[in-house]
């Protein structure tokens, strides 16, 4: 298997043979839930091969958090449609259907959301352009620094379990939900681990994921 860590004809062919053989789970509809769609969205930055993750506008839902772009699904929408458009209303950018590799487990976040992560590798995305009222600043991450051995840590907590802290600089840490995702993507897609050993669905989120 060629490394996905080396540059992005590599990261799309070893991305979309282990996404095609990646067993998703989707979660069911139940009263109340909501879907939503994000981008795992690979480009090449600074000459190395890179996700996009982005700090949210300081007003309204998730104010100031870290994300991956992406939002509620409208009436009608797929996840992956959702994911798509809001990547193009919040970043200017746009995918071909045809750069989707794959996506990851739904997660079921703390708001109420059931969230889909989609990978996508476009050929020519253009230059991100954050729409002010819903991003306040856009940020990558290498593919080498989420594969990094110390970007995850796993820390105790008093009521029992472990949070996850994925750690890409020493003053960016992301918690789960989008470090759950940045997680399985780093198992499944960079690694190629067993998926049986990925799973994300029951990791703790912060309160502050709530709102």
């Amino acid at each position: 298997m060629t490394d996905p860590l080396v540059g992005l004809p590599a990261f799309r062919e070893a991305a979309a043979a282990r996404l095609a053989a990646f067993p998703h789970t989707t979660v069911p509809d139940s009263p109340g839930s909501r879907r939503a769609g994000v981008v795992l969205c690979v480009v090449q930055h600074e000459g190395v091969p890179s996700v996009i993750l982005i700090r949210r506008a300081y007003r309204g839902r998730n104010a100031g958090q870290w994300g991956l772009p992406g939002g509620r699904a409208d009436e009608g929408e797929t996840p992956e449609q959702a994911a798509l458009r809001e990547l193009h209303e919040e970043l200017g950018m746009r995918v071909d259907p045809a750069d989707v590799l794959g996506r990851l487990d739904d997660f079921p976040a703390a708001s109420g959301f059931s969230i889909t992560p989609i990978v996508v590798a476009p050929s020519d995305p253009g230059t991100p352009r954050p729409s002010p009222d819903e991003v306040h600043s856009v940020h990558h991450v290498s593919l080498s620094r989420l594969a990094a051995d110390d970007t995850p840590r796993w820390v105790p907590q008093i009521g029992g379990g472990r949070l996850l802290q994925m750690r890409l600089r020493p003053d960016w840490v992301v918690h789960a939900p989008t470090g759950a995702m940045l997680w399985q993507f780093r198992e499944v897609v960079l690694l190629g681990r067993d998926a049986s050993q990925a799973r994300v669905a029951g990791f703790l989120q912060p309160d502050w994921t709530r709102t």
